[in-house]
């Protein structure tokens, strides 16, 4: 008897093939500052950090992209993507809660998330993250949310 097929993912299923790669998983953890932040070097000398991305307002993120709204200042630790979600938060963690203070005081003018992703081909798997990791969003009084890309 032949073994029965496995998918990744619903589409698969239902289409009765998947495409020839291996099941990946990646992950990302962002400071992200966005408002009204006229001096974006002031950030990036508080937080001793330099940032990922910085943009004003009217600034383009690709060159066919609509101008920004608003000022930006992103920063991501580099942290490799396969690893665990939970290194990606506990590393950007460690790397900005001595400004942790700093950062709240932002929070009248600007507004400060982290923004964390999760991209897989896998549209049946889930994620965990140990509740040591968390610490962050209640320092910060910022709610955990996840952006989870299924491709």
């Amino acid at each position: 008897m032949d073994d029965p097929k496995s998918f990744r993912t619903l589409r698969g299923f239902l289409d009765g093939d998947e495409p020839d790669e291996e099941t990946y998983f990646a992950y990302s953890a962002t400071l992200r500052l966005i408002g009204v932040i006229p001096d974006l070097d002031r950030i990036t000398h508080s937080l001793g950090l330099t940032p990922t991305q910085a943009l004003h307002k009217g600034d383009r993120v690709r060159p066919r992209s609509a101008p920004l709204k608003h000022d930006c200042w992103h920063y991501q630790p580099s942290v490799p993507e396969a690893e665990h979600l939970s290194v990606h938060i506990d590393t950007l963690w460690a790397d900005i809660s001595p400004h942790r203070d700093f950062i709240k005081s932002l929070k009248p003018d600007v507004a400060v998330d982290v923004f964390l992703g999760y991209r897989s081909n896998c549209d049946h798997a889930g994620l965990e993250v140990p509740y040591e990791s968390l610490e962050m969003f209640t320092e910060l009084e910022i709610p955990f949310g996840v952006s989870i890309i299924i491709a």
